[in-house]
């Protein structure tokens, strides 16, 4: 298979791997895998270069949980060495079935995941801020009992539900980006930067430190896409379209608009901070970086939003990389 010279970066959503409509198993996660390789083998298939990150939201809670239950007994993890743990487990669950995919598919392609951290600001305004919603709800009260407990921060999501909060610093580079280029234009697939990337800031003697906090995984695809040259980025979410007065009688969905078009909608409150928010921001951010086009779609419509008939395409007319 001949490799093209276009580079494809596709954002799996942590949902995509664990939906919540079961107990999240790891057989069932295996499962929803293995269906989510829908929206990356089409790539494959032509011959593109391909890269992949992924988030880790119910994951990651799921590890936090399990650090709460094993309190006294065994020592705490930091959230940095969570998320590293989360890149690990997810990153080997697509990596295997998409080997396996590959093989029957007789596609000769190396699959590689690579753990990865992201380059922070140390003195970034939001490390002072947490607002970042991490792990299981809870009530008032047990959310209480467990801040004193564990030295958290937490805040009311939704009436009766609190829930932990970390910052979330803005990504400005992804750790080892120029290898892992290197790896995608020789015609490596890799799995990188999931879960937005372990958070680090660079020292003054040029050593990296961790920060315990989480990066918007979509934010961090917009950067790693920059970083490997990549010309489209696919984020892969729960819904088939953006929706315009999303959840209200006037729901409009969008299906192909500009820089300036997303951006003025932007302005206008239509896309809210806890939703759609960050994948627009992402989306601006890769565009103006030098991407051609962003989808934004779920996986059951990939196909068609490959035909054109489905998601919400934004692209940055006249742009080449």
């Amino acid at each position: 298979m001949q490799l093209s010279e276009k580079t494809i970066l596709v954002a799996l959503g942590g949902n995509a791997l664990s939906p919540g409509t079961g107990s999240g198993t790891i057989s069932e996660q295996f499962a929803h895998t293995r269906q989510s390789l829908r929206v990356i083998l089409p790539f494959v298939r032509r011959g593109d270069r391909v890269a992949i990150t992924h988030g880790n939201g119910p994951q990651v809670g799921d590890e936090l949980l399990r650090v709460e239950l094993a309190a006294g007994k065994v020592p705490t993890l930091p959230l940095g060495v969570a998320v590293a743990a989360t890149q690990g487990t997810i990153g080997y669950m697509i990596e295997q079935s998409l080997q396996n995919a590959l093989l029957d598919e007789g596609i000769d392609r190396e699959v590689v995941a690579l753990i990865t951290q992201v380059i922070v600001r140390q003195d970034d305004a939001a490390l002072q801020k947490p607002a970042k919603f991490i792990g299981h709800g809870y009530s008032r009260r047990q959310a209480e009992k467990l801040a004193a407990l564990h030295g958290w921060d937490i805040a009311r999501q939704a009436k009766g539900i609190w829930r932990r909060v970390v910052p979330s610093p803005t990504p400005l580079r992804i750790k080892g980006a120029a290898s892992i280029r290197r790896l995608v234009e020789s015609g490596s697939i890799v799995i990188t930067a999931g879960g937005g990337g372990i958070p680090a800031y660079v020292m003054d003697n040029g050593h990296l430190e961790g920060v315990d906090a989480v990066v918007d995984k979509d934010l961090a695809a917009a950067v790693l896409g920059e970083n490997i040259g990549a010309s489209e980025l696919y984020i892969i979410t729960d819904v088939p379209e953006v929706y315009l007065h999303f959840n209200t009688d006037r729901q409009q969905a969008l299906r192909e608009i500009t820089v300036n078009d997303a951006q003025a909608y932007i302005e206008e409150g239509q896309f809210p901070e806890g939703s759609m928010g960050p994948k627009m921001a992402a989306a601006l951010q890769f565009l103006k970086s030098g991407g051609r086009k962003v989808i934004i779609t779920d996986i059951d419509s990939i196909d068609q939003a490959l035909a054109g008939q489905a998601g919400t395409v934004i692209h940055n007319q006249g742009t080449n990389r």
